[in-house]
């Protein structure tokens, strides 16, 4: 069992100051005061006098084994490290496939995710790639969602962009349907991921789909909504119709040069005009590649997305965007939870699952982090590292 004390807490609503009681991966309670003295009963006591405790972070868009490979072999990148997720608060991570449905396979993913598991972290997946049709593990969709523990929707589904399969309409639509029909079946998100691109549909397709057929809006989850000006306007109009819209935080300076939009700017341009904050979300995009591609569509440049990311720009819109704690932790928090369907995730709530991350008041950089209940790093001092660091 562990105790902590005199923590001010955001669940992400600010609670104020207050203990929390956790036992057996879950939090027990949350109160006030919390006097637990036993001499039979062995108990851990974190004191958090100077430190906001908030939920751990879900980062929903990370390639768990590498991506890239648009500039040949010599560029896939790697796959992920623990230690990278728990220097970065991230005690939840939704694992992708990219560009590269043929080298990287989802039986390696799926792989990839169950280690994770094992090494302390909360691990899912998504079925799928750029590519369509949708290569599946079992014989569709629906089986993959339905029977697979670990995968709860599709993606991540590229479009407007010059490496996509150029999907059609229908067979977006088709796709979104049964990914739909999954996540019925079983309780899960079923969920669409949607890769968007440079191109100047944008989020057309989507849009056409939802006003054709009986499928919502929130069945589908775009990301890289960022990546330009225009396509930001774009979700900006999508995000106020009711859609979700993701950002992405990993990123170069060279990108933000040619016009793509930083995270935090851009939630707080988001807020301003309007849209709902449990709208938007931020992910990383980690281990996956920043390729820089000229208007010939020729590769001249390439990065690595990192999550540390993810929390950096949550940091920069409460320090430098003025926006609330309580908002901006939100979207790396009770907001992918909510449209995941990660029911014990993304809150500082009984029973929930106990996933913490301290922030240094006076800083506000990540100190402690705990995942199920298991301190994973104290003091910065990370504790538990991936089973080959």
């Amino acid at each position: 069992m562990l105790l902590i004390k005199n923590g001010e807490v955001f669940a992400p609503e600010a609670l104020g100051k207050n203990d929390i009681l956790i036992s057996n991966e879950k939090i027990e309670y949350v109160d006030k005061e919390i006097d637990f003295q036993s001499s039979s009963v062995p108990i851990q006591i974190l004191d958090a006098s100077n430190y906001y405790i908030v939920p751990g972070f879900i980062d929903s868009h990370v390639h768990l084994i590498g991506g890239g490979g648009e500039g040949g072999f010599k560029t896939r990148t790697p796959e992920l490290l623990l230690s990278d997720c728990v220097k970065g608060g991230i005690t939840t991570v939704i694992g992708v496939l990219g560009t590269d449905g043929t080298t990287r396979t989802m039986t390696s993913l799926i792989a990839k995710c169950r280690a994770l598991e094992e090494e302390g972290i909360t691990s899912f997946v998504y079925t799928g790639s750029y590519q369509t049709p949708v290569k599946t593990v079992l014989t569709k969709i629906e089986e993959d969602i339905i029977l697979i523990d670990k995968i709860i929707g599709v993606g991540e589904i590229a479009i407007s962009d010059h490496r996509s399969s150029q999907p059609t309409k229908d067979e977006l639509a088709r796709i979104a349907a049964q990914a739909r029909n999954g996540g019925l079946l079983s309780g899960k998100a079923g969920i669409v991921n949607v890769h968007i691109g440079d191109g100047q549909k944008m989020l057309s397709m989507i849009e056409e789909i939802v006003e054709e057929t009986e499928l919502p809006i929130t069945q589908f989850y775009p990301t890289h909504i960022n990546r330009n000006g225009y396509l930001f306007e774009s979700g900006i109009r999508y995000a106020k119709k009711g859609g979700y819209v993701d950002f992405t935080t990993s990123t170069i300076p060279h990108f933000i040069d040619k016009g793509e939009v930083k995270c935090s700017v851009g939630l707080k341009r988001m807020l301003d005009a309007g849209v709902d904050i449990k709208q938007i979300t931020f992910t990383s995009d980690a281990q996956g590649s920043l390729p820089d591609f000229n208007e010939n569509g020729e590769l001249i440049g390439m990065k690595v997305g990192n999550v540390n990311s993810l929390y950096a720009e949550v940091k920069d819109a409460i320090i430098n965007e003025n926006i609330s704690i309580e908002n901006a932790i939100s979207v790396i928090t009770r907001n992918p939870a909510k449209i995941l369907k990660l029911h014990n995730k993304g809150q500082i709530k009984n029973r929930f699952d106990a996933d913490l991350v301290f922030l240094n008041k006076n800083t506000l950089e990540i100190e402690t982090v705990i995942s199920k209940g298991k301190i994973m790093m104290l003091d910065k001092q990370i504790l538990i590292k991936g089973s080959f660091e």
